[in-house]
Order: structure tokens, then C-alpha cells, then sequence
């Protein structure tokens, strides 16, 4: 067995690579950092406004060998798939869990009331940068095809756009939509399995962007989270101020949470807003999770099972909640993504780091840690809610982001089980731009920097409190590796590891479960049977 090779301390060379664009022959710059560690490679798929699905694999080199070798490279960038996938503007991505398998599902929502399902192989093509000379390109683009990626069919049993596309499991896709419906389809046949109906909300006067016909309401489910259990699900709805909980055992109603209205004006949601939450999510044990507004964002954290009545249990958990925190963007900006980190096996950072993307170009990152939540003074409105404080951000408005992200991934490197994790995080722009950047959170001198008293909020002139004041500056928790013009304009991104390409001739499908084709394909013989 070969010696593996390993950095000499913390040693960084960083190289700076002009290529072409692939469409407009516009120069594009790459940023490297070369360790001791092997190439990864990133699949990245991306839904856009031209009712593409555009795939892209990202090689990102860490060689090198210390201060003593200086031949670093950059992230070599190759498209690997262009599919039309929809009549309309692609709105969401799922992929299901890899689970260290050779195969994973991918589904596409648009606006043209269609799912389409795929099957992606996470192996590295042996015809990749690495390995081989690439399929032969006109415009200068590096195209490498993969065999095993293949299109599985397409699902049409909603009514209007999809909102939210979520793979629980591998047996399992759950879609929202328009139509104010959240189906579940078993992925081995993609039967339909069952339909949760959300009450259609009573029309409110007209609310600001408000697109719903004379004498309507605007309806549909915006965006819906299950938590790690599986026996229990969020969502928030258009028109709606409130969010919904799901037994997902029953498959009924649990409970409706309502804002209150001094919660949506900490949330930046002033007089005039709609007050419906547009993005959920759980945090991995499944403790706390946030629902993301307009203009900022609340955490909600479980409270103790013996001060709720029995009826708001579902086996052991919990489904009552209370506000933990705020999340405010300062300046003020518009939030398009919310997710939290995965802690991994590092210990370097806990569960409780939350991530999120604004309107001007940036990614922050607060800690919602109950130890480093600040409680603000009293103020000429009312007590107000703890702030959760800032840690570190990626990007400004005068950076490498100038446009809106509109969507990110955060990508834990790690697979051995080492002290050594690298996070990777990959933003996408509606303006079509990928960067690649490489994570480091636990060198933020915030990081564990002990709560202390925010300052006193006062009432903004559309009847919302003020912006948060940050007197520190935000410390830059990301180190840029790679960026790439798409040519297209980005809604939506999903990203993953790839495994090592087998070294043979062919991969071993040896206990691959392939996904059942609509149009009549092999079926599935695999463990992937059970519900």
C-alpha cells in the first residue's frame, strides 16, 4: 500500500488561472489552494430561468507538498450534463441520499406543474480532467460525458407551479406546490402514496406583490421541512401567517402555530409585509429549526415535553415551540436561502450555525448557540426578542458576489473520519456565476466569543424596528477557490461529493438499485423495497 501524502503544517499556495468563457469568450479567473490532500471533485447541477438543468463537476486540486513545491492548481471545471428539462422556469432540486452508493436520484419542480426525475452516477468520469483528454468542443468548453446519467421520467399529479422538492429518504420524494397540496411518491415505482391538502388562507386585503386574480388569495405551500425523525413536518404557505405542523405517522394536521404580530416586526416584516414565511429548515438533531421571512429570520427552538398537553406529542416528540432568536441582516437586505451547517465529526462547531444568503451578494453565518444569543436592552416598543449574533460572512457588496445568491450548498470533504474536515460552499448568482469556496468557520474570532448585551431597538419608519447595529466588523470565514461563468441564470443548486472513478474498464454494479423508468424500465430489485 502507498504512503499517503501529508501537508507540512498549515501551508497554503495560492495560484490565480485565466480561462475563457465557454459562450462569450469573456475571461474567467480561478483561485487555488493546493494542501496535502486529494483532489475532490464536486457535482453541481443547476436549475435556471431558461428551463435548463445545467451540470457541471468542479475538480478542486490540494496538492502540493509543503513550501518546498510551488506547481499549484487550480479548480478545473467540465460540463457533464444540458438537459432540457422543463416548458417553464426550473424552481427547485432534490437529490436523494447517497449512502455511499454509485447511483442518486435527482428531481427537478417548474413552473410548468412537472417533476422530472433523473439518475446521476456519483462516480468521477474516467474521461475526466484527470484521466484522460475530454469529449472534442467547438467553443473551447470542457464537456465530459458520463455514461451512467440517464433521464427516468416525469411526474405530473400537481395542479400549479412546484414550490419544494424533498428527499427524506431514498425510498421517498415529497413535492409541494401552488395547488396547496404536499404529495409523497414512493421512488420504486413513483406511485403516488398520498396527498396532504393545506386549507386555502381567506383573502387579507391585498398584500404588497400580492399576484393571486380579483377577489382571490394567494395560495400555495412556499416551502415545507421533516425533521430528522420522520414523524414530523413544517411548512409555511403563501397568505399565511402561520406555519403548519404534520404528523407524518397519520399523515393529519398536529397544530397551527401563528406569528404574532411584535415577532414579524423583529423579523423585519414591517406594516405593509406579507408576513408569510417563505423558507423552513430543521438543523441535523433536529432541536431547533428557522423559518426565513422577507427580510430576516426567526429560530424556533422545542421546549420541554412536560409543559405541552399530550395531544402536541408524536410518539416522544415534541410539536410545541417558542422563538429562540432573531436573524437580522445588516444593512438590510433581502434573504433568498436559509440552511444549516452540518457539525460532521470535527467538533470544531456545533449544530447551532445557520446559514444564510442575501439579496446583495453575500453568505453570513449566525450562531444560534443559546450561550452566545444576545439579549437586547427594553426599548420604547416592548421587550423584544434575543438577536442571534453574526460570525462570519462570505462575500460583500464590493467582492466577488455583486448579484443576489440565489441559492448555495455546503459540502463537508471529510470522508475518512479524520480530525482534518474541510468544508466546501458553493454559491450560485441569478446572474449565472458559480464560485466555489473553501469554509473555515472555527477561525472566526466570534465563534466563541461570549454573548453581550445588544443595543436598544427602536421603531422603524414602516412601523418594523431598525436594523441591527454591528459594531465589530464581520470576519471573512471563506477563502475563494474557483468561480465559472454558466452563461445562464441561475434559480436554483444542488451539489455533492463524487466518488473515485473505478480504475478497469467498467464500474461493478453490484448491488446498484436503479430507480424504476416511467416509460417502462428495469425494476428495482435492490433493498430500496421497503417504505
Amino acid at each position: 500500500m502507498g504512503k499517503r501524502k501529508r501537508a507540512v503544517g498549515d501551508h497554503f499556495i495560492a495560484s490565480e488561472v485565466t480561462s475563457t468563457h465557454p459562450r462569450n469568450g469573456a475571461a474567467v479567473t480561478k483561485h487555488a489552494e493546493t494542501t496535502g490532500q486529494q483532489p475532490v471533485t464536486v457535482q453541481i447541477i443547476a436549475g435556471t430561468y431558461e428551463r435548463i438543468l445545467h451540470g457541471i463537476t468542479a475538480t478542486i486540486n490540494f496538492e502540493g507538498n509543503g513550501a518546498a513545491r510551488n506547481d499549484a492548481v487550480a479548480a478545473e471545471f467540465a460540463d457533464t450534463f444540458l438537459f432540457n428539462a422543463h416548458d417553464s422556469a426550473v424552481r427547485c432540486l432534490a437529490l436523494s441520499p447517497s449512502t455511499h452508493q454509485e447511483k442518486i436520484s435527482l428531481a427537478s419542480g417548474g413552473s410548468d406543474q412537472t417533476i422530472n426525475l433523473y439518475q446521476l452516477s456519483t462516480r468521477a468520469s474516467m474521461t475526466g480532467p484527470r484521466h484522460g483528454p475530454t469529449l472534442p468542443s467547438l467553443v473551447g468548453r470542457k464537456i465530459v460525458q458520463n455514461t451512467k446519467n440517464r433521464e427516468l421520467g416525469s411526474l405530473q399529479h400537481h395542479a400549479a407551479s412546484v414550490n419544494a422538492l424533498k428527499f427524506p429518504t431514498r425510498s421517498k420524494l415529497l413535492s409541494a406546490a401552488d395547488d396547496n397540496t404536499i404529495a409523497v411518491a414512493r421512488t420504486r415505482d413513483w406511485t403516488i402514496l398520498s396527498t396532504i391538502k393545506i386549507p386555502i388562507p381567506k383573502a387579507h386585503g391585498r398584500p404588497s406583490g400580492d399576484t393571486a386574480p380579483l377577489g382571490g388569495a394567494p395560495s400555495g405551500v412556499n416551502d415545507f421541512a421533516i425533521h430528522p425523525s420522520m414523524k414530523l413536518m413544517v411548512s409555511v404557505s403563501k397568505g399565511e401567517r402561520c406555519m403548519r405542523l404534520w404528523n407524518l405517522v397519520t399523515g393529519k394536521k398536529a397544530g397551527v402555530l401563528n406569528f404574532e404580530r411584535s415577532l414579524l416586526q423583529a423579523a423585519g416584516e414591517g406594516r405593509w409585509g406579507r408576513g408569510e414565511g417563505r423558507k423552513v429548515e430543521w438543523n441535523t438533531p433536529g432541536e431547533e429549526f428557522v423559518v426565513g421571512f422577507e427580510k430576516g429570520a426567526v429560530v424556533f427552538g422545542l421546549v420541554s415535553a412536560s409543559s405541552v398537553p399530550e395531544r402536541l406529542h408524536v410518539d416522544g416528540i415534541n410539536q410545541d415551540s417558542k422563538p429562540k432568536g432573531i436573524v437580522k441582516i445588516s444593512p438590510s437586505s433581502k434573504i433568498h436561502q436559509v440552511r444549516y451547517v452540518d457539525p460532521g465529526n470535527d467538533g470544531q462547531i456545533g449544530p447551532n450555525v445557520l446559514a444564510v444568503s442575501t439579496e446583495n451578494g453575500r453568505v453570513m453565518f449566525f450562531s444560534t448557540n443559546p450561550a452566545s444569543i444576545r439579549n437586547p436592552a427594553s426599548s420604547d416598543i416592548g421587550p423584544q426578542l434575543p438577536i442571534c449574533p453574526v460570525i462570519g460572512e462570505i462575500g460583500s457588496e464590493g467582492g466577488d458576489a455583486k448579484s443576489r445568491v440565489k441559492d448555495f450548498e455546503i459540502l463537508n470533504t471529510a470522508g475518512d473520519g479524520s480530525s482534518s474536515m474541510s468544508r466546501l460552499l458553493v454559491t450560485a448568482s441569478s446572474e449565472g456565476l458559480m464560485i466555489i469556496w473553501s469554509l473555515n468557520l472555527a477561525q472566526s474570532a466570534s465563534f466563541n466569543r461570549p454573548a453581550s448585551p445588544s443595543k436598544s431597538i427602536s421603531r422603524g419608519p414602516d412601523g418594523g424596528p431598525n436594523d441591527q447595529v454591528v459594531s465589530a466588523t464581520v470576519p471573512q470565514v471563506g477563502r475563494l477557490l474557483g468561480k465559472y461563468e454558466t452563461g445562464n441564470r441561475i434559480t436554483c443548486l444542488k451539489a455533492f461529493i463524487m466518488t473515485e472513478a473505478a480504475e478497469g474498464n467498467e464500474i461493478s454494479h453490484s448491488g446498484l438499485d436503479d430507480a424504476v423508468q416511467l416509460n417502462g424500465g428495469p425494476e428495482d430489485t435492490s433493498d430500496n423495497t421497503s417504505d
